[in-house]
C-alpha cells in the first residue's frame, strides 16, 4: 500500500544479529554522503539525514533508532514540512478495485484539504491485506483531529516511518 515494509527486526523476519551488525557496520563506513542520500530514503528531512550521518557509527541497532528518534523530536516545522513533501504518494496495485482507488485518492484529498499535507502511517503491524482498510480508517478518524493534534501525530508517523526504514536499510545489507 504505502510505503515499504521493512522486515521486523527481532520479530521473526529472519535476519540474524550478525546480519544486522554486518549491515550496521558498513552503514557506519560508508561514506559521508551515501549514507547521507540513504538516510534521506528513510526521512526526507536533510537535517535529519545530516545530523543522523553525521554522528556515525553507532555500536548497535537499538542506539542508531534511538539517535533517530531524538534527531527526529528536535525537527522544527519547516523540517517536518519538508520530510512530508519527500513522502511517496499512497498507492494501490493496479488490480486493486477502481472502488478502492476511489476511496482511497478521495480520502487523501480530504485530509490534504484539512491539513494542507500528505496523510503518513506507519503500517508495520498491519497485514497486506488490511492496509486499505487501516489507512482508510485512519483517515477518517484523524480528519476529526485538532491541526496541533494533527501535527504531532504526523510527526511522530514519520519518527516511526524512519526508524521502520532504518531497519530495512541496515537488514538489507547495504
Amino acid at each position: 500500500m504505502q510505503h515499504r515494509r521493512p522486515p521486523q527486526v527481532g520479530g521473526g523476519a529472519g535476519l540474524s544479529p550478525a546480519q544486522v551488525a554486518a549491515g550496521l557496520a558498513r552503514f557506519n563506513e560508508a561514506p559521508f554522503t551515501t549514507a547521507e542520500a540513504a538516510l534521506l530514503e528513510c526521512c526526507g528531512s536533510r537535517r535529519w539525514a545530516h545530523r543522523m550521518a553525521a554522528h556515525r557509527p553507532f555500536p548497535d541497532l537499538p542506539s542508531l533508532l534511538a539517535a533517530s528518534d531524538e534527531a527526529g523530536y528536535d525537527l522544527a516545522p519547516r523540517d517536518i514540512a519538508e520530510a512530508l513533501a519527500a513522502e511517496p504518494a499512497p498507492f494501490l496495485h493496479d488490480d486493486a478495485p477502481r472502488a478502492a482507488h476511489l476511496a482511497l485518492q478521495a480520502a487523501h484529498a480530504a485530509y490534504e484539504s484539512r491539513f494542507g499535507h500528505s496523510f503518513v502511517i506507519c503500517l508495520d503491524a498491519c497485514p497486506p491485506s488490511q492496509a486499505v482498510d487501516q489507512v482508510l480508517a485512519a483517515i477518517r478518524i484523524r480528519l476529526t483531529d485538532e491541526v496541533d493534534d494533527e501535527r504531532a501525530l504526523t510527526a511522530d508517523e514519520l519518527r516511526r516511518l524512519a526508524r521502520s526504514r532504518l531497519v530495512e536499510l541496515v537488514a538489507g545489507g547495504w
